[in-house]
């Protein structure tokens, strides 16, 4: 299946000041599959080493960390030649051996002409326990697939396209078809394997399964974290964190049978491994949003929207027959998929507005920025619902342009109140593109 990152990835390869490349991102992404597609169509030769498999190769990482000796020995593992320019390598599941990460800079330093990538679903970890490489590498992070990279996959290009277009050029109709797919999209997810899964079957039950899987591999992966925190104690804050998506989040309320830093430090293991995400409330009077975060008031949101209500067992059978896609799972499942879409597509760091008064409180439920300005976005279910906290928002901080509406209907405009009414499927361009390889 198709992924914008493929572009990405190619415009690494030909960039004049390329580094090495590490993809992030949670478990079963498509991080392996994205690498190994994009090496085959564009190198001669694509030399693959999976550093958790193939533990015995960690001793070429050791003391020496000379790119040319590795090369060699990899070569010679391998059976295959490591021509710089025409050849790929490319370090897989990196965060089982950490110098590997650290030989990243000295590939750059003494053999800037080969390309390599290294990739990985648990690095933050690693990470945490070597001296990274700054400067030395660049980043590109993916996410699961985006509700436009799902039409892809599943073959509806036209669907796709017009999901690309500003609203006020689609026509009303064809807004409506949209959103009706993204009905589908809420519980088929964003994982490639739940995708192709519906894809190929068309049955609903066989995502189903495979998001089930991937909820136990998940769960399966708590026993390497167990020695910061047991595995009973990141079971159930993965679900209290599923249910609580919206929700203003107090450690305490995760797990009543653990005490609230032990609750934080799981939710801190979780956020590590790409799981759940943790939004910040912050002040929207200038820019950078995260200068004037309040780390204490914080919601989350799930890695993927089709996890999250496999893990909460929302019963799709009800669910599917809501005409509101705000009604469904008591407006949930549309707060995380603007999360998910504007994570993906905007940035990792997600901000919202809460302000708390004397018998008065107002929340917005995201900011982003777009044309560099701070724009609220509130998901609505519909251009007649209150918008009290909006309003409020808008008259407090007049840096604000306007303020973005993501609800069931169509494109519409209030411009005397600075309003802007959006199809819930174009959240993921409410705000300005993400950098693409940093």
């Amino acid at each position: 299946m198709y992924r914008p990152a493929q572009e990405q990835l190619l415009k690494w390869k030909t960039a004049p000041r390329r580094k090495p490349l590490i993809v992030r991102g949670a478990r079963q992404v498509g991080k392996t599959w994205l690498v190994e597609h994009f090496g085959a169509e564009q190198f001669d030769s694509v030399v693959k080493i999976d550093l958790e498999k193939r533990r015995d190769l960690h001793v070429h990482f050791g003391d020496n960390l000379d790119p040319r000796a590795i090369a060699r020995h990899l070569e010679l593992d391998s059976g295959t030649r490591i021509v710089p320019g025409r050849s790929l390598l490319f370090l897989d599941e990196v965060q089982a051996c950490p110098r590997a990460i650290m030989a990243l800079r000295y590939f750059y330093e003494q053999m800037p002409d080969l390309h390599v990538i290294a990739a990985g679903s648990l690095i933050e970890f690693a990470l945490g326990e070597i001296s990274v490489p700054v400067g030395r590498v660049q980043y590109l992070h993916l996410y699961p697939m985006t509700f436009r990279e799902y039409l892809l996959g599943i073959g509806n290009e036209v669907a796709a396209e017009c999901a690309g277009q500003h609203p006020s050029t689609v026509d009303e109709g064809i807004q409506r078809q949209l959103l009706a797919e993204l009905k589908t999209y809420f519980f088929v997810g964003g994982m490639p394997e739940s995708v192709k899964a519906y894809r190929d079957s068309g049955s609903l039950l066989e995502a189903f399964r495979v998001q089930t899987e991937i909820l136990g591999s998940c769960r399966e992966d708590f026993a390497k974290y167990s020695p910061r925190v047991g595995r009973t104690c990141l079971d159930a804050v993965l679900l209290s964190v599923a249910r609580l998506v919206g929700e203003q989040i107090k450690y305490t309320r995760l797990d009543e049978n653990h005490s609230g830093p032990t609750n934080s430090r799981a939710f801190d293991v979780l956020r590590k491994a790409r799981v759940v995400h943790k939004i910040v409330s912050c002040d929207p009077s200038g820019l950078p949003l995260g200068a004037r975060a309040n780390e204490r008031r914080f919601k989350a949101a799930m890695l993927d929207i089709g996890l999250l209500q496999c893990l909460c067992q929302v019963p799709a059978d009800l669910e599917l027959r809501q005409d509101d896609l705000l009604a469904m799972y008591r407006g949930k499942l549309a707060e995380q998929f603007v999360a998910q879409e504007l994570i993906a597509c905007h940035s990792s760091e997600l901000f919202y507005w809460a302000r708390e008064a004397r018998g008065s409180s107002a929340e917005v439920d995201y900011l982003v920025v777009r044309k560099g300005q701070i724009v609220p976005v509130e998901v609505k279910s519909g251009a007649g619902g209150s918008l009290r906290s909006l309003h409020l928002m808008l008259d407090t901080y007049p840096n604000c342009p306007e303020g973005l509406v993501l609800y069931s209907g169509t494109y519409a405009t209030l411009p005397g109140k600075r309003l802007t009414f959006l199809p819930l499927y174009y959240a993921a361009s409410a705000g300005d593109p993400r950098p693409e390889v940093v």
